[in-house]
């Protein structure tokens, strides 16, 4: 059975850091600005045909995305960092995992879970078909929350230094190519009328994988970063 006292833990620490992005704004008002710039732009450089768009639209949705979910990435532990409260985190007696897992899934609350309700209505800009609209959502709900896990080992690792970002992009994007191949690939089967299960089944292999593995390599980054 769960340890009553870690999950009231995790969920303590899940309540703080969405309280905290909520209040601060950016955290979750910057990527959702950033998809819906970068997607209404797209018309205009590749021009409004829409068949033209049609077709594109299932990668040029799970690409900008991908990029919005990376954009708030860097202050996942920087916050907790600045104010030495990440390095209490690591000296109590508390377990750190619960404390991690409650952090990424915080960060997915916040970015990655608006993102997807947002897809649908940026699908119709892009002249989406009907058919695609469910499973972009379902492989959004699916592949970001894999993106937080993923992007949250990179943030760790970065955590301590002064211009992280660009290092954290060079971690985790190569990192991000399968989940980003299976959900487009997703939408475009089922736009073309094929199957596109399958595709969700692998994005929900990928997230059980990293839900399970992710906290601990997050962890073992962190420990890492602050024994620099």
């Amino acid at each position: 059975m769960p340890n009553p006292g870690l999950i009231k833990l995790a969920l303590a620490v899940l309540r703080r850091d969405v309280v905290a992005s909520l209040r601060r704004g950016s955290e979750w008002s910057n990527p959702l600005v950033f998809f819906v710039m970068v997607c209404a732009l797209f018309p205009l450089g590749i021009g409004p045909q829409p068949d033209r768009l049609a077709e594109l639209a299932p990668g040029i949705l799970w690409v900008v995305a991908l990029l919005a979910s990376l954009l708030a990435m860097d202050s996942l532990f920087k916050g907790d960092f600045d104010d030495a409260t990440l390095e209490q985190m690591l000296l109590t007696h508390q377990p750190l995992y619960p404390q991690v897992l409650a952090k990424t899934v915080a960060h997915w609350l916040i970015t990655g879970l608006p993102l997807s309700l947002l897809s649908p209505v940026l699908g119709v800009l892009l002249h989406l078909p009907i058919a695609g609209m469910l499973p972009l959502m379902m492989s959004l709900i699916l592949g970001t929350s894999v993106l937080s896990f993923i992007g949250a080992i990179g943030a760790a690792l970065t955590v301590g230094l002064r211009k992280g970002g660009l290092l954290l992009s060079l971690i985790v994007l190569p990192l991000y190519i399968p989940v980003l191949i299976f959900g487009s690939s997703a939408v475009k089967a089922a736009v073309e009328g094929g199957p596109y299960l399958p595709q969700l089944a692998m994005l929900g292999v990928f997230f059980l994988i990293a839900l399970a593995l992710s906290p601990l390599a997050i962890c073992g980054a962190l420990r890492i970063s602050i024994d620099q």
